[in-house]
């Protein structure tokens, strides 16, 4: 099929649009015989089934393999430079209980940005050693948690906070770790909203008050410099990027030396994944050893020892592993004039949007999607996938080719939805958030249950009875077609009749 001229330029009509794109969709991601797919063994419709959509599911052997993949590129790569490396995962990306535990038993770290974050790591049984806290304005209460219960190491990011992190270790009568966050100036391709390198910006302090800085920190008791830390932005696609940042850290850590020692340095995270087929990431292992031979470089230039460097990915290591599924609800042709010819693009609308992912909204971010109930031998057909809020911006993924007999009921699902999704996730048009299933050797389980509006209106101090009545189950007999068949309540496959996701309580761990 020729392509749509609605279409954007790096979009071609696939020959099967049946078909998941290699390096986009998680490795487990096949289908049945029937056309179902399956996702670590476990179908599909099965889990639209048992949990309602939307559904946020995560491969959870993918996300141990890619943790420890990450860990040894980079341990490997910086040893044959004479010197170690250490991985932090970035909590912000997809923090739970269990993920927490998954990251760390592959031997990483993690690297919270909040109180809560903070709170999670513990609640898994993260050792607070191997934490590090950041955040551009960490509370004194949170300071004080932090400080009280041992974690590894402190982002200070400005010079007021150096006083705080100060006044936390006296009172708890400890010794504090704790890394300077800088601006390099140094600006990685991607959107502006990612980019956290530019000067004008609100995370670190300016390359030249960082000598002045660390002259504070040295002189308080309760203090521990151990080193920089710089993060150029995120999605971020080869090492040219960290090349220059630590090339400028570097000439400032080298002077640094003189008043004591700089054990090591962090050049953050960002590692970019490709979400559609215009995207080429790079495999981590050549990532590894390219920023490993450009730091070696450049201590060699600086006349400086290879220190510990330290990296804080998460896109990298959750992203792929996640899939979102959407049941369809409504399609809506739309014809419009493309270069004076009339051109036709189908909107397809599904029982989420922005509430479960704002990254399109934020960041114009592009997804790739797939009916995933069933195969199709339709000619592929341009689609813009809309959610279902109040907003003409909610949009899901706003170019891709589906099978042109894409109809409602029918399960969607949404590639590389592992990180920032869930975590961003809102209550918008009071629609409850979605579970969270992880997915391993056939079998699902929930790991964050979906809400329901129950939930929301309990926090509601005005709300005087409970809704759990407010949407009466509807009858079978009252619903044509496939919809019937299906079994289906308001909120999609497998929702509870007050518009919630069906829960088996009994079989929630405590």
């Amino acid at each position: 099929m020729p392509d749509n001229p609605l279409a954007p330029a790096w979009l071609r009509s696939p020959q099967d649009a049946n078909d998941f794109a290699p390096d986009v969709w998680p490795p487990s991601l096949t289908r049945d015989p029937d056309g179902v797919a399956t996702i670590a063994g476990v179908r599909v419709d099965e889990l639209a089934r048992e949990f309602g959509t939307p559904l946020y599911v995560l491969d959870e052997e993918y996300v141990r393999e890619t943790a420890r993949r990450v860990r040894s590129a980079f341990a490997d790569a910086f040893e044959r430079v004479g010197s170690t490396a250490e991985v932090y995962y970035a909590g912000k990306a997809f923090l739970t209980t269990d993920v927490a535990r998954w990251v760390t038993e592959a031997g990483l770290r993690i690297d919270v940005a909040s109180g809560g974050e903070l709170a999670v790591a513990l609640a898994a049984g993260v050792d607070p050693a191997r934490l590090g806290f950041h955040g551009n304005n960490k509370s004194a209460a949170e300071l004080d948690r932090a400080v009280g219960i041992g974690v590894g190491t402190v982002v200070i990011d400005s010079e007021q906070e150096v006083a705080r992190v100060a006044a936390a270790a006296s009172a708890h009568g400890r010794t504090q770790r704790v890394r300077l966050r800088v601006r390099t100036g140094v600006h990685a391709h991607t959107h502006d909203f990612l980019a956290t390198a530019h000067e004008d910006q609100k995370f670190g302090v300016a390359l030249d008050d960082v000598e002045r800085i660390v002259a504070d920190i040295r002189s308080r008791d309760g203090l521990e410099f151990v080193g920089l830390h710089a993060h150029i932005g995120s999605q971020i696609f080869g090492s040219d990027g960290f090349a220059e940042s630590a090339a400028r850290l570097l000439q400032v850590h080298a002077r640094l030396l003189s008043g004591g020692a700089v054990p090591e340095l962090n050049l953050g995270g960002g590692f970019g994944i490709a979400y559609t087929t215009a995207d080429e990431a790079e495999q981590i292992e050549s990532l590894a050893e390219s920023i490993a031979q450009v730091v070696a470089a450049a201590c060699e230039e600086a006349n400086v020892p290879v220190p510990i460097v330290c990296f804080e990915p998460g896109r990298a290591i959750v992203g792929r592993a996640g899939i979102t599924l959407y049941t369809v609800g409504t399609t809506k042709a739309v014809t419009l004039d493309a270069a004076g010819a009339a051109a036709k693009r189908l909107y397809v609308s599904v029982d989420g949007g922005m509430s479960d992912n704002a990254r399109p909204a934020l960041y114009g971010a592009d997804y790739s999607a797939r009916i995933v109930g069933r195969t199709s031998a339709a000619d592929p057909v341009l689609v813009r996938v809309a959610g279902k809020h109040c907003e003409s911006g909610d949009i899901v993924v706003d170019a891709e080719y589906l099978p042109g007999d894409v109809a409602p009921d029918d399960l969607l699902a949404l590639a590389a939805t592992g990180a920032y999704c869930w975590s961003l996730s809102s209550n918008y048009n009071y629609l409850p958030r979605p579970a969270v299933v992880a997915v391993r050797d056939g079998a699902a389980r929930a790991i964050v249950r979906g809400e329901t509006i129950d939930d929301l209106l309990a926090r509601d101090l005005g709300a005087r009875h409970s809704t759990a009545t407010a949407f009466p189950p509807v009858r079978e007999a009252d619903v044509p077609g496939p919809l019937a068949r299906a079994g289906h309540h308001p909120g999609g496959p497998g929702a509870a009749p007050d518009g919630g996701h069906a829960r088996h309580e009994a079989k929630e761990e405590p």
